[in-house]
């Protein structure tokens, strides 16, 4: 990589980090070239990124954002994951890291907070930004089909007990 591709991709790598809320580092020495391409794309369909880069580089893309304070972290061989949804990129590096021992989560950072390896695994554990949506949406309609429901419940049992009466006034 020449000196300007360099600048360019710290360039265009802090555009995108300083547009983020969570970033997820990991070492990923082992892992297969099928391996890596997996993680990839299950990071993807979460809804984040997979970069994996010079630790130089990132360290002087990571300055000038909140993510500044996570620069120790970059020895070895690191990769790094990261979502606008702050639960996405973690739940899908650490669902990932069950299935191999080989990608060693070291932490990571939501906004200015710094985590460690167990905060992004409980990050992890938590329900998504559309997951929360779905249970807030059920939550209001309950409401109301619970307010229908009883509204109904006196007519239907009127009618029931002038069916009852009908019947029993049939029979004798």
């Amino acid at each position: 990589m020449e000196r300007a591709e360099k600048h360019e991709f710290v360039t265009a790598l802090n555009e995108e980090l300083a547009g983020t809320s969570v970033v997820v580092v990991a070492h990923y020495a082992g892992l297969s070239v099928a391996q890596m391409t997996a993680l990839r794309s299950a990071v993807r369909d979460a809804g984040g990124s997979v970069k994996v880069a010079k630790n130089r580089l990132v360290k002087l893309a990571l300055q000038g954002t909140d993510l500044d304070h996570i620069s120790d972290l970059f020895a070895g061989p690191t990769l790094i994951a990261y979502s606008d949804d702050p639960v996405a990129a973690p739940k899908a590096i650490s669902d990932f890291a069950k299935t191999t021992d080989k990608l060693v989560i070291l932490g990571g950072a939501l906004g200015t907070t710094n985590l460690n390896p167990e905060g992004v695994k409980s990050l992890a554990t938590m329900p998504s930004l559309d997951e929360l949506r779905a249970k807030l949406v059920g939550m209001i309609q309950t409401p109301a089909t619970r307010i229908a429901q009883v509204v109904n419940a006196p007519a239907g049992q009127l009618a029931r007990v002038f069916g009852a009466y009908a019947k029993k006034d049939e029979a004798a």
